[in-house]
């Protein structure tokens, strides 16, 4: 076993876990050393080679062996979830069984076999389509509720921020009473960027499972939000603009599983879900008004005009940030507000999209409501 896995390049992460890259039917997969896609590739090449079995004792033991070359022998390398970055250049994941991934750098995007950072998959993950160019931004309004222009323009930059690899995101957070679409408006969202088989989730009760849900996912949702408990809107502060978590490991009494990022959060309920001046300081505010029933559409038919127009949504916005990464290093404010490089990426992308000065505007007016409120 231990020989058979030299067959795989062995690596570990800045937090030690140990990975492997293999080569599967003509592409490269990422795998943690200890999770079922690695353990699965190395018992089928112990088929192959002796057409037996590995006993799980022979597994377990060859693992710890494996674990320790990944960690003392291999190098160390970032290993990220849907979206990376190197020397300038962002990496969207493309999810699909080929492996693939978007490259976007400042003179435009394309499609390549094997990109030069580390992607792992995280159980529920799904694939996203082939981005095409041509599209427009403005397709995607007809499915989404929103009041006016400036929310419109407030929801697409948070979008592009979802699109960098790196913080701070705002939070987004949907508020209206029965029947204003805000799970399925939450939904659109995170298939567009971050597709999953559980796209909304209830809100986690502790840490640790936030966490968990932060470590499997680039885009967070959490549906119905009855209210926020003081702990986990100091949480989701950290995680908007970027914070360490530690969790003691289980089964020890000293180790401890550390997670440093940020991460993109969907909220939505009926009630105003954000009370506390930090979290809202730190997010987006819409309210959603009921649909009338003459407006109404099936589940069925808004998801198949959706998913058509996906590849061109997203190749309008592979195009947005791409302007993004060309104007940044030249864009300045007047005067910096809390998520101050937030603001300064969606500057830097607007002009893609709208003329100069639009997503201030409306970014300025949503805040000082927020503040009002």
């Amino acid at each position: 076993l231990i020989d058979l896995a030299q067959e795989a390049e062995l690596f570990h992460s800045p937090d030690a876990t140990a990975f492997t890259d293999l080569q599967v039917n003509g592409h490269r997969e990422t795998w943690p050393v200890r999770t079922k896609g690695f353990k699965r590739w190395l018992a089928r090449r112990f088929f192959e080679t002796t057409a037996g079995a590995p006993n799980s004792e022979a597994l377990q033991s060859a693992l710890n062996v494996i674990e320790a070359k990944a960690h003392f022998d291999g190098p160390e390398r970032e290993v990220h979830i849907r979206i990376g970055g190197l020397d300038g250049n962002l990496y969207l994941d493309l999810g699909d069984e080929a492996w693939r991934a978007v490259e976007i750098g400042s003179e435009g995007w394309r499609v390549v076999d094997e990109p030069p950072v580390r992607f792992r998959r995280a159980a529920g993950m799904q694939a996203l389509p082939t981005p095409e160019p041509g599209g427009s931004i403005e397709k995607l309004r007809n499915f989404l509720n929103v009041q006016g222009d400036g929310d419109f323009i407030l929801v697409v930059a948070w979008v592009l921020a979802v699109l960098r690899d790196r913080g701070p995101y705002p939070v987004l957070v949907l508020s209206g009473e029965q029947g204003s679409a805000k799970s399925t408006f939450s939904s659109i969202l995170r298939s567009l960027l971050d597709p999953n088989t559980a796209p909304l989730r209830a809100l986690p009760r502790e840490d640790r499972d936030l966490f968990i849900a932060a470590n499997n996912g680039h885009v967070l949702a959490f549906d119905n939000v009855s209210g926020l408990p003081a702990w986990i809107s100091d949480t989701l502060c950290r995680l908007a603009t970027g914070g360490g978590f530690a969790v003691r490991q289980l089964y020890t009494d000293q180790d401890e599983v550390l997670f440093d990022a940020a991460r993109p959060v969907i909220l939505n309920g009926i009630e105003d879900i954000v009370t506390r001046p930090d979290l809202a300081d730190r997010a987006i505010f819409l309210i959603l008004e009921p649909i009338p029933e003459d407006r109404r559409r099936s589940e069925k038919e808004l998801w198949a005009d959706f998913n058509a127009i996906r590849p061109q949504l997203l190749g309008t916005l592979l195009d947005a940030v791409s302007h993004g990464l060309k104007r940044l290093p030249d864009t300045r404010l007047g005067s910096l507000p809390r998520m101050a490089d937030f603001a300064l990426w969606a500057t830097a992308c607007e002009t893609a999209l709208w003329s100069a000065g639009t997503f201030g505007a409306a970014y300025a007016g949503n805040r000082d409501e927020a503040v009002d409120s």
